[in-house]
Formats: C-alpha cells, sequence, structure tokens
C-alpha cells in the first residue's frame, strides 16, 4: 500500500499524523483517498476546479510526479509520495 507523507504544515489537517497510508493504484488515487478521510486537506491541495493546486509539489519515491504521468503515475506497493508545498516571501536584510 503507498504511503503519502505529510508536510508539517499540513499535518493540522490531517489528525496530527506525519504519513497515510491510502490503498491507491495511481497518485491521483492516492490523493482522492487521502482528501476522503481527511476533508480539510483538500482545500489546501486543490483548487475551486478541482485541479492539484500549483504550488503543490508531489513526489513519487523522489521523482516529480510532473516528469512522470502526473496523477495517472502508477504506484506499487511501498512507494512512498511526497506532498511539498512551495515556499515563497521573505525579506531583504
Amino acid at each position: 500500500m503507498p504511503q503519502i507523507q505529510i508536510p508539517s504544515p499540513l499535518r493540522q489537517y490531517s489528525g496530527k499524523q506525519a504519513s497515510i497510508n491510502v490503498p491507491a493504484k495511481t497518485v491521483g488515487e492516492a490523493l482522492a483517498g487521502l482528501v476522503s478521510q481527511h476533508p480539510d486537506l483538500k482545500r489546501h491541495l486543490y483548487n475551486d476546479e478541482g485541479k492539484l493546486r500549483t504550488f503543490v509539489n508531489v513526489y513519487v519515491n523522489d521523482e516529480d510526479m510532473r516528469y512522470l504521468q502526473k496523477e495517472a503515475t502508477e504506484l506499487k506497493d511501498g512507494d512512498t509520495i511526497s506532498i511539498v508545498p512551495s515556499i515563497a516571501g521573505g525579506g531583504t536584510i
């Protein structure tokens, strides 16, 4: 079963869990299973049109899914999915 790694800023929406096992055959199914278990995550991962937000990066075993088959990327038992939200901002020193 694939495991989804939840980044620290989103753990408050996943019951404080750092990782969640979700039965799925594709990345899209895994993310859908994640948000069905933890609906508060949906607004942080998806826009109003149901598309993955542009600032949310998803990796499968350290490979960016955008360079694989995106949400159609197939998963196998033991795969790790990492959600990495982009961080921007800051100021001048």
